[in-house]
């Protein structure tokens, strides 16, 4: 069986260009190329693919405040616990959090919340994946492998306001 091949796209962002990647089989990786730790182009990947374009088109109108939910494929690599966490993650709705605590609950672990951390920031397709969603047990805003900035902003693009790190939903 020959290997898919892999193909990257990008879009604009109020957050910065994002850097799509996958393969006919699903999406790979979503990267803020703004973050922390940029995901790089490989030599080896396609530039553009159809699989992509409705990728492309659900992230855009995301970004715009035209969708809430995805309907995409996913191939994320990960673990079998990372697998559990982040389709936990994909049950948070738009506008909502949940603790790291609640996701561990969720997945029948409940005393693994610093393992729910860690596969959050394992997460290799943020928003789609929503790992922005999940917040610390009093409520503050903690740790985003892209950089807190980035979960700032992608919980305001879905409602939310900042007093200090506390969060609380507008309107």
């Amino acid at each position: 069986m020959a290997a898919a091949t892999t193909a990257y796209t990008k879009i604009d962002s109020p957050l910065g260009p994002v850097l799509i990647v996958g393969t006919e089989r699903g999406l790979t990786h979503i990267s803020f190329q703004k973050c922390t730790q940029p995901l790089a182009i490989d030599p080896a990947w396609q530039e553009g693919a159809p699989f992509l374009e409705e990728a492309a088109r659900q992230l855009t109108e995301y970004f715009a405040g035209k969708r809430r939910t995805f309907k995409l494929r996913l191939d994320p690599a990960g673990t079998d616990f990372q697998q559990k966490v982040w389709a936990a993650l994909c049950e948070v709705p738009y506008g909502k959090t949940a603790t790291y605590g609640e996701i561990a609950k969720v997945i029948g672990a409940p005393t693994a919340s610093r393992a729910v951390g860690a596969a959050n920031g394992a997460n290799p397709l943020p928003i789609v994946v929503p790992c922005h969603r999940v917040i610390g047990s009093t409520g503050a805003l903690t740790g985003y492998a892209g950089g807190l900035e980035f979960k700032r902003g992608l919980l305001e693009i879905e409602g939310w306001h900042f007093g200090s790190e506390q969060l609380r939903l507008v309107g």
